[in-house]
Order: structure tokens, then C-alpha cells, then sequence
């Protein structure tokens, strides 16, 4: 055998683990699920109308950048919450169900341009123009975890800081651990929210018999004080029991009888996992940019780029 042949079967058997490995990585990374070039609809079920709508992926992050961040944020704010909802829903899509997501709070809003019109009416050209930029300047862009789409929870307002993903859901992500988030406090008109309620009418609410003294004693919390078990006069109960019945802002709360009156003071805004939405712009504020607020709310994390 010549050098010449010997040289080339040497280079082969040198490359060729390279890049069965390659192909590899990157189907994982995709996980076998998702093509860009060849799925690039998102199938969204409307509530009201009870149907199924395809929708362009950038047209659909467009829809729910409009529904779930207030369009007066920083733009690196609403670049994180673009990049944020666009991985969301990579993820649902991997389940390849009937439709992928619903345009409600169990998914994620979504605003078609008929209804945002109806939102902005006056206002609409300047307030689209302003989210197509943002939307078109992170194109393609998710966030990823050891070569896999993560699940990008997000959330209004913190208490200070996000929740570990295993204290609130039922599966510890590594991803969505508790970190600092304390620029909520100063930017966030529900940080802190107080409820007051008759002594008759918090008892019915939450389905309890009257009794004059009202005595709290809480059974569980999260690491951070979110509340999640309690005991109301002797009778336990789950805190999203009360968090629902009474529609507080969240479970971070305190409960006070004052005479006839029961006093409940929250903090926060939803269920603290991932994403603070506030604590973005309060990021923004101060001059970090959306790659390094989606790296601080997503630990460990990377953003990539589904055309690469």
C-alpha cells in the first residue's frame, strides 16, 4: 500500500468519530423533534373560539410578547421575554399534540394583530413597530441546557428571590434554582399588596365554618416563604387552595385577624419559578443586557440559535 492511501485511511479514521459525533450532538440538541426550516408553525388553540390556529413562530412571539410584558419595559427586557417565550414553546412543540399551546395564562397570552389593534387603537403602529424590532433583533434565539430546549418558566414579581423549581412544581430543574432577584422591589407595582376581608365573607371563600377567633399556623414553606401548607382554626389546607379561592397575587403571604377584619398581605406576583418579568426590566434598568438576564434567571444555561 502507498503512502498516498495510507496517509487518506488515517485521516478517515481519524474524522470519522468527529462527525458521527457531530451529527449526533446536534440531533440531540434538537431533539429530534423540532426543524426549523421545515416546522416553523406554531399550532395555538384559541379559548373563546375553541380552535386551532397555525401561526408563524416569530409571529407567535410577537403575539405573546404583546399579551405578557407591559410594552413600556426596557427593550433588553422584552428581548429576555422574547427569547423566554420563543423557548417555551420550542418545548411544547416538541410533544407534537394536537396544538402545541393555549393563548391563555396556562400557557402563554398571545395577541394577534386584530386584537392587539383593539388593545393599542391609536397607539398600535408605534407599540408593533417597537415589538417586531425586539422580536426581529432575537430571531431564532432559545435557550438551551446541556443540548437540550429548557423549560422557560417565567413570572410577574419575586419576593426577592425565585423559587427552586422542585419547591413549587413537582421536578427539580438544575436550570431553575433560586437566585437573587432584588430589583423587583423597586420597580414593581405589586410587590407588596394588601387584601382586606370581612371575618364572614374569608370563611366562606374558603368553604370554612364561622368562628369568632381566626387562628393561622403555618405547616410547610418554601426556602425563600412562600407558604405552602397551613392550618386555618385546626383544619389544613394547600396555600394555592386559599392563594386561588381568595385571588391573591401569590403565596408568599401573612394572614391577621384585627376585630371583625382579616388582614392578608402578599408578596410577589405569581408562582416564582425561572424568569422574574419585573426583575428583568429592573436588570434592564441598570444596564444589563438579555443574554445576561435570561443567564441569571436560567442558571447555567446558553443562548442558541435555531438557523445556526
Amino acid at each position: 500500500m502507498d503512502l498516498k492511501k495510507i496517509i487518506v485511511i488515517t485521516l478517515l479514521l481519524l474524522f470519522l468519530p468527529y462527525l458521527v459525533l457531530t451529527i449526533f450532538l446536534k440531533e440531540t440538541e434538537n431533539n429530534l423533534f423540532f426543524e426549523y426550516g421545515k416546522n416553523t408553525y406554531v399550532k395555538v388553540k384559541r379559548e373563546k373560539k375553541n380552535i386551532v390556529e397555525e401561526v408563524p413562530l416569530e409571529e407567535y412571539v410577537m403575539g405573546v410578547l404583546s399579551g405578557e410584558m407591559p410594552i413600556s419595559f426596557e427593550e433588553e427586557a422584552l428581548k429576555a421575554q422574547a427569547v423566554a417565550a420563543r423557548t417555551y414553546v420550542l418545548k411544547k412543540m416538541e410533544a407534537n399534540n394536537e396544538y402545541d399551546v393555549v393563548d391563555t395564562v396556562s400557557n402563554q397570552v398571545f395577541l394577534n394583530e386584530e386584537e392587539r389593534k383593539e388593545k393599542w387603537k391609536d397607539k398600535f403602529e408605534e407599540r408593533n413597530n417597537k415589538i417586531k424590532k425586539v422580536v426581529n433583533e432575537t430571531k431564532g434565539e432559545y435557550v438551551s441546557y446541556d443540548g437540550q430546549v429548557i423549560e422557560a418558566f417565567f413570572f410577574s414579581t419575586s419576593v426577592g428571590v425565585t423559587e427552586n423549581s422542585g419547591e413549587v412544581f413537582s421536578k427539580q430543574l438544575p436550570y431553575l434554582v433560586s437566585v437573587d432577584s432584588k430589583w423587583d422591589e423597586k420597580v414593581s407595582p405589586v410587590f407588596q399588596v394588601e387584601y382586606h376581608f370581612d371575618l364572614k365573607e374569608f370563611y366562606q371563600k374558603l368553604g370554612l365554618p364561622y368562628q369568632e377567633q381566626l387562628n393561622i399556623k403555618i405547616l410547610n414553606s418554601t426556602s425563600s416563604g412562600r407558604v405552602k401548607r397551613l392550618e386555618i382554626n385546626g383544619i389544613e389546607m394547600e396555600a394555592s387552595n386559599v392563594f386561588s379561592k381568595l385571588n391573591l397575587k401569590s403565596t408568599f403571604f401573612t394572614i391577621e385577624q384585627v376585630g371583625a377584619t382579616v388582614y392578608i398581605v402578599t408578596k410577589g406576583y405569581g408562582h416564582g419559578v425561572g424568569m422574574s418579568q419585573y426583575g428583568a426590566n429592573g436588570m434592564a434598568k441598570e444596564g444589563y443586557r438579555y443574554e445576561e438576564i435570561l443567564k441569571h434567571y436560567y442558571q447555567g444555561t446558553i443562548i442558541k440559535n435555531l438557523k445556526k
